[in-house]
């Protein structure tokens, strides 16, 4: 069983940044992908940024280059640093892991994810 418990949502301003932090229960970390998936009203659910054991990370298009993802295996934290914040970004955000064998075509399925956080809420205003 892995628990997972996220922090650092909030409201700002569009342009501004926020940095979500996600810590893990569980004994191997470091083999877990982490990811985030955001989750807006009327919308469905959106893979956003993942982080894997070897260090790679992985982004969807919409946040590549304002969005960065990085892990503290020694903490068992995996962070999302959000710059440049849009009104589109506003959602709950959750931190997810899935803890079984690395699948590359899996990672950004969000269905795909084991065991998920309780979320936070990001709200951008124009």
């Amino acid at each position: 069983q892995v628990q997972l418990v996220e922090s650092g949502g909030g409201l700002v301003q569009a342009g501004e940044s926020l940095r979500l932090s996600c810590l893990a229960s569980g004994r191997t970390f470091s083999s877990y992908t982490m990811g985030w998936i955001r989750h807006a009203p009327g919308k469905e659910r959106e893979f956003v940024a993942a982080s894997i054991w070897s260090g790679g990370t992985y982004y969807a298009d919409s946040v590549k280059g304002r969005f960065t993802i990085s892990r503290d295996n020694a903490k068992a934290t995996v962070y999302l640093q959000m710059n440049s914040l849009k009104p589109d970004d506003t959602a709950v955000y959750y931190c997810a892991a899935q803890v079984g064998w690395y699948v590359p075509s899996e990672l950004r399925a969000w269905m795909k994810y084991d065991y998920w956080g309780q979320g936070t809420q990001v709200t951008v205003s124009s």
